[in-house]
């Protein structure tokens, strides 16, 4: 391998999967403002949306996310429609 290529500040980091509360701590370079107190010591804090603990690939089951209101609207449009 190339000598001088790769990052020389690895530590330990905190990834937090925001959808269901999971922590996992690995060494990464990534940047962080945010800290977070794991058994007495402090890590670097990244919050993550998704993780293979919450994606349905992953876990197996399949949930549905509906923040702007587009399964309501769906259903009052085409979900009551009786066949004549």
């Amino acid at each position: 391998m190339k000598k001088g290529i790769h990052p020389e500040n690895y530590r330990e980091v905190v990834f937090k999967d925001m959808s269901n509360e999971e922590t996992f701590i690995t060494r990464s370079t990534v940047a962080s403002k945010e800290t977070i107190e794991i058994d007495g010591v402090t890590y670097p804090l990244v919050k993550l949306e998704i993780t293979s603990s919450s994606h349905p690939f992953f876990t197996g089951k399949q949930k549905l996310v509906d923040t702007a209101g587009r399964v309501d609207k769906f259903m009052s449009r085409y979900g009551n429609r009786k066949k004549k």
